[in-house]
């Protein structure tokens, strides 16, 4: 594949899997009714910190290790072949399920937004239109969905932090009240809801992975963008967060949450910035949640790549476009996927929200939680015989990092419920599709290793840089 991704291209790659502003619309409310209140800004400082310990093990791994195939090959390299196949089946499961719930999500906003102005369609046809550009864009070189992110992105962090400034400029030092860090008087379950909901905020941020192999520098960009990206993000939940709980006052926070949920951001924007403001943030959440589904498309696609040059899938998803050094049958194959399951769902009737987002959203946010505390032990693994091993950037830290996300991971188990806001019990089963998939995963890697061994090998065996070097030049050869 190509290597032209700088740090600010896969910056908003990244940037767009976490989707900013369909999280501080969508789940922010969520995080002050159910969770932590007033002190939520806490919960995403502290989800920050873990996340950037992670990311510390995460950016000496990222400068070892170079595969489209991101925390997949890591697993691969730290753990070895079958944890690895599990760990890609999980992953390629996660990601497919929330690419499904965007789609379903973006359709039925949609649906709503340009209802209002005059438009009726049906959300399927929505869902077309999404399934459509996302299939073009990922089977195009990786370059123009950046450019695409880019301004979506920026358009979205720019709407946020206009509201931000016209809090502060109303409130002034009162738009950032001490109490958001009082902990006294919350119980065990607001603080574990508030920083599930925390880390479900950041999901996507561990995407830059994927992209190595088309990046310039990968052993630099990669790191970096994943530092950047963490911090970015990081600063603009825990400042958002923070004014908004100041502008609607500590003690009325989690009422007013639980009273308008969704729509309680839009109308403080309403309230302070007018109605028109309203409106194009409206549009914008339309254009995160795309830009969200694109970034999470290409992110599936990679892995798709991977396991198919590996051998794991199909050897054909492991072929680039001689053209556009795309991923492009991956993207074909992501797209079919996407097609067959909103199809389903259509032609049976049910409610795109309630029905298709709310069973998949949970699903891919614990298959991808599950994925990055097994990678922050690998990076362990890896390193831990190696002499360039280092007590803070590949031991300590990973594994604070990991901690962190696997008492996320149990949080989430334990608090599915909430997570998915529904009380059905296939939709709040679906954890258990995830161990399947793991089990299976297992299964087939030990089968790999006893009946096909040359494939067993080559699984995540792409650990340096002459190994990089050499494969890469054999990806060119395959295209000409």
């Amino acid at each position: 594949m190509s290597g032209d991704l700088t740090v600010a291209k896969i910056v908003f790659l990244v940037i767009a899997a976490a989707s900013p502003l369909a999280a501080v619309v969508a789940t922010l409310p969520l995080a002050f009714s159910l969770g932590a209140g007033s002190a939520t800004p806490a919960m995403y400082l502290t989800a920050g910190i873990i996340l950037l310990c992670f990311s510390v093990g995460y950016a000496a791994m990222s400068r070892k290790v170079v595969g489209a195939g991101g925390l997949y090959a890591y697993v691969a390299a730290g753990l070895g072949p079958i944890p690895a196949v599990a760990a890609g089946f999980v992953a390629l499961l996660a990601y497919n399920a929330l690419a499904v719930m965007l789609i379903a999500t973006f359709s039925y906003f949609s649906q709503m937004v340009f209802a209002a102005l005059g438009l009726t369609l049906p959300w399927p046809a929505y869902a077309a239109f999404a399934i459509l550009c996302t299939g073009y864009l990922g089977y195009r070189r990786i370059d123009l969905s950046a450019k695409i992110l880019a301004i979506l992105i920026t358009a979205e962090l720019a709407i946020l932090g206009l509201v931000d400034l016209v809090l502060v400029g109303n409130f002034g030092r009162d738009a950032f009240p001490v109490s958001a860090f009082d902990f006294t008087g919350l119980g065990q379950s607001a603080l574990g809801l508030g920083l599930m909901f925390a880390f479900t905020s950041f999901l996507g941020f561990e995407a830059a992975a994927l992209y190595g192999e088309e990046s310039r520098n990968p052993r630099r960009t990669v790191p970096l963008a994943t530092y950047v990206s963490v911090a970015v993000v990081s600063i603009f939940y825990g400042v958002t967060s923070w004014v908004t709980v100041g502008a609607i006052g500590p003690d009325s926070v989690r009422s007013e949450a639980t009273e308008k949920l969704g729509d309680l951001f839009l109308d403080l924007t309403t309230q302070y910035l007018g109605q028109h403001v309203t409106d194009v943030m409206t549009l914008l959440l339309l254009t995160s949640l795309f830009a969200t589904l694109l970034a999470c498309h290409n992110s599936t696609n990679r892995l798709a790549y991977a396991l198919g040059r590996d051998g794991v899938l199909p050897r054909a998803l492991g072929r680039v476009h001689p053209k556009h050094a795309s991923p492009a049958l991956a993207s074909l194959f992501q797209s079919a996927i996407n097609i067959i399951v909103i199809s389903a769902f259509a032609v049976a009737g049910l409610d795109p929200y309630l029905t298709l987002s709310v069973s998949m959203s949970g699903l891919g946010t614990l298959g991808l939680v599950l994925l990055q505390a097994t990678t922050a032990f690998a990076v362990v693994g890896f390193f831990r015989k190696r002499p360039d091993r280092h007590w803070w950037r590949t031991t300590a830290a990973p594994l604070l990092g990991g901690a962190g996300l696997t008492t996320a991971a149990v949080l989430i188990v334990v608090h599915y419920p909430s997570l998915t806001g529904v009380d059905n019990a296939v939709v709040n089963a679906l954890p258990l599709t995830l161990a399947c998939v793991a089990v299976i995963g297992v299964f087939y890697a030990l089968w790999l290793q006893r009946y096909r061994p040359s494939i067993y090998t080559e699984i995540g065996n792409i650990t340096d840089s002459s190994a990089f070097e050499a494969h890469h030049t054999n990806i060119g050869a395959q295209t000409k």
